[in-house]
């Protein structure tokens, strides 16, 4: 099976900050604690950024210094692996303050790759 390509990878990305967007519209912290589907979805959709982000091309990343890329990366390894540690303040601070920036930049990168522009 090929690989995904670099849009492909930034689609994901946009896909899945959608989807948090959506699953947790409505709701505030105590909500988004209460409801265990939003709960664990959102975390899957955060892992699902992590992966795609580590495969966006260096020129993708050196154009967006502004975008902790090494941050994202290793949430997906929260995530995964030390789930029992995740803490929900900043899963919700992520979902709230982080999510909006990295996907106006993807946004950005996409319409570069359609039109491709320099």
């Amino acid at each position: 099976m090929p690989s995904r390509s670099p849009q492909r990878r930034l689609e994901d990305i946009v896909q899945n900050i959608d989807a948090i967007s959506r699953f947790v519209s409505g709701m505030g912290f105590e909500d988004f604690l209460a409801d265990q589907k939003t709960s664990y979805a959102v975390p899957r959709a955060l892992e699902i950024i992590s992966e795609a982000s580590r495969r966006i091309p260096d020129d993708v990343r050196q154009r967006h210094p502004e975008i902790d890329w090494r941050a994202i990366a290793g949430a997906g390894n929260i995530y995964r692996h030390d789930y029992d540690n995740v803490d929900d303040a900043l899963t919700w601070h992520t979902i709230q303050q982080e999510l909006s920036p990295l996907r106006a930049v993807v946004v950005a990168e996409l319409m570069r790759i359609e039109g491709n522009r320099p």
